[in-house]
């Protein structure tokens, strides 16, 4: 697997890894009904927007298709949108992203990271280096609803 940055015009794929991988990964945690209006098949012209504006990265399969995803936000110092395809999960590429991440962050001068995990991602970024800060409800405008998160830290 490779991984690199991505590139504007793989926006629509990268907003289907996300889709496949909250539908499948976040059933346990959020009600149906708030993972169908937070994974909604037209992608937000914002996302794409990401791809451009931010260090956005992707892990490729071996026709050079996005697989997994991640990208630092530069404006918060904060890890986002980590995902992966259901079908490629436990083959350490998010964890490969992450570390994309936290390089990046470090070239930039960053002394620390921090993100808001799901709860089934929580573990992730512990075993990553991550320390937990609190619980809090991230109010997701897409989901219409304010999702259970827990926010969390890395001293880079």
């Amino acid at each position: 697997m490779n991984i690199r940055k991505a590139l504007p015009s793989e926006a629509e794929v990268c907003w289907d890894v996300r889709n496949q991988a909250i539908r499948h990964g976040c059933r346990e945690c959020y009600d149906a009904e708030v993972i169908h209006a937070w994974t909604p098949e037209a992608m937000p012209e914002g996302y794409r927007r990401a791809i451009t504006h931010h260090p956005f990265f992707v892990a490729t399969d071996a026709d050079n298709q996005p697989v997994a995803t991640g990208f630092l936000d530069l404006s918060s110092g904060s890890v986002e949108a980590i995902f992966t395809l259901p079908s490629f999960t436990g083959r350490g590429l998010a964890g490969s992203i992450l570390e994309a991440i936290k390089q990046e962050a470090r070239q930039r001068g960053y002394s620390s990271l921090t993100l808001s995990a799901t709860p089934n991602a929580r573990s992730f970024y512990e075993k990553h280096g991550f320390i937990f800060i609190t619980e809090n409800l991230y109010p997701s405008e897409l989901a219409g609803a304010s999702l259970r998160c827990s926010d969390m830290r890395i001293d880079l």
